[in-house]
């Protein structure tokens, strides 16, 4: 709400100037920063963060803290295929439900624009009212979806504690075996994993029964966490027990251990240190595990009323702020395009968005430097949250204005431009958690390319 409440106060501002033929042309200022902020967010500022934030990719999986694919020079080759396609950005799964809701909040757009796609005038001052409608009842959606966060929240944490779980008996039994997991070529070493489940399977039945693994992890003493042990044991007889008898057999558990000695690789880096066949990446698996944990922990906040009226207060002040400067600002940007005879549109498309987007650019690329899974999540769940505002809350606002003004929808290929990139860059974030950083070419060509088809349908093709 915040980041979107400049852009909302100058579209607002730019359509209640005057009469409604001044807010007529004023207007496109507000539809140019709208379509400005959100291609830069998904296009410049998007790639920008895979490059800051690149890390060393194994198995498709990106190494936090590692970066160790650099430029090549050979030739006249600026980079290899080993960099572009040996380093990037992983994200998390959740990463990709925020792009998903990003691109669902382009619908509105697709209603808008439905009677000038069927060249009928009748219907659009209707189809504008019920975008409207539509755009304000997925803004409440979206804002009453974030309110119960906790419930995903709580999803989140259990995972963690499963994952730490899963960590903490890797390390046990990895003492047990001497350190001697893996053979000497980074393959787990399925013979001493058998030897393990020998020595667990207390009672030799040849299955690991719940009170065996209840006992294993008792055993563990996971004391930095609240672990519910029944629970736990659950869970990792859910991950093991493909038989569904309620046992882990020994082929089971071998085949158990082997995935999650996998997975630990993936995310600690075990082919960057090795010791004859003993490796570190347990330890580092274990210890990124204990570090998502605690940072899924939320401490009680003191004095919690007062900090609620600050907020409350600073909110009002900011929007004070925003509305003082917001009619100057449009007024400059008429000024400017008069006298460099450049149209206000895109005066409002490039260079407005620099100024009220800087704070998601500014904390997106400070997120992504710390090149790690968890912060890179983060950096471009933050982008897609933006532009889902953008969206919602700011169309909604510019919807509202040519409604009640009484404004001619004259917005074709701006809206083409956000459905465009939206719908790309959605569909490319929605289905993926890693992005080799070729990926950062696809976000930084659609940039010129929006302004270039602005340009092309509205002073080539006469849509404006």
């Amino acid at each position: 709400m915040l980041g979107a409440l400049p852009d909302a106060m100058l579209i607002l501002v730019s359509g209640l100037s005057g009469t409604a033929e001044t807010a007529q042309s004023q207007v496109s200022v507000g539809m140019g920063l709208l379509a400005g902020s959100t291609v830069l967010l998904l296009t410049v500022i998007w790639g920008s963060c895979i490059i800051v934030g690149r890390c060393d990719l194994h198995d498709s999986v990106a190494i936090d803290g590692t970066n160790t694919k650099g430029f090549n020079l050979k030739g006249a080759q600026l980079c290899s295929t080993l960099f572009l396609a040996k380093s990037g950005v992983s994200t998390d799964i959740w990463t990709c439900y925020a792009a998903r809701i990003m691109a669902i909040s382009v619908i509105p757009f697709l209603i808008v624009q439905l009677p000038q796609a069927l060249s009928s005038t009748s219907g659009r001052h209707l189809a504008i009212l019920i975008a409207l409608i539509i755009s304000l009842l997925m803004l409440i959606s979206y804002c009453v979806y974030q309110v119960f966060q906790p419930w995903i929240q709580r999803r989140r944490i259990a995972f963690a504690k499963h994952k730490h779980v899963i960590s903490g008996i890797l390390r046990h039994l990895k003492k047990r075996a001497l350190g001697r997991l893996l053979t000497d070529d980074g393959e787990p070493d399925t013979e001493i994993i058998r030897k393990l489940f020998e020595t667990l399977d207390e009672n030799h039945d040849g299955g690991l029964s719940p009170s065996e693994l209840r006992a294993l992890i008792i055993g563990i003493r996971f004391e930095e966490i609240d672990l519910d042990q029944d629970d736990a044991v659950s869970k990792v007889i859910a991950d093991f027990d493909t038989s569904r008898d309620n046992l882990v057999q020994e082929d089971e558990f071998v085949e158990g251990i082997m995935k999650w000695i996998n997975e630990a690789k993936q995310t600690g880096g075990a082919y960057l240190e090795s010791n004859a066949g003993t490796f570190k990446f347990i330890d580092h698996f274990h210890q990124a595990r204990s570090e998502e944990q605690s940072d899924e922990v939320v401490e009680n906040v003191e004095n919690p009323r007062w900090i609620s009226i600050k907020a409350v207060l600073m909110l009002l002040l900011g929007t004070l702020i925003a509305a003082a400067f917001a009619d100057p600002l449009v007024d400059v940007v008429d000024n400017l395009s008069e006298a460099t005879s450049i149209p206000s549109f895109f005066i409002s498309f490039i260079a407005l968005p620099l100024a009220t987007s800087s704070s998601e650019a500014v904390s997106a690329i400070i997120f992504a430097s710390r090149k790690k899974q968890r912060t890179a999540s983060l950096t471009f769940s933050e982008l897609y949250g933006a532009v889902t505002m953008n969206n919602v809350l700011c169309l909604s606002v510019f919807l509202a204005l040519v409604y009640v003004r009484g404004l001619t929808w004259d917005f074709s290929s701006e809206v083409l431009v956000v459905l465009i990139v939206c719908i790309v860059m959605g569909a490319f974030a929605s289905f993926r958690t890693t992005f080799p950083l070729w990926t950062c070419s696809v976000a930084y060509i659609l940039y010129p390319f929006s302004l270039g088809l602005v340009y092309v349908l509205d002073y080539v093709l006469g849509w404006s």
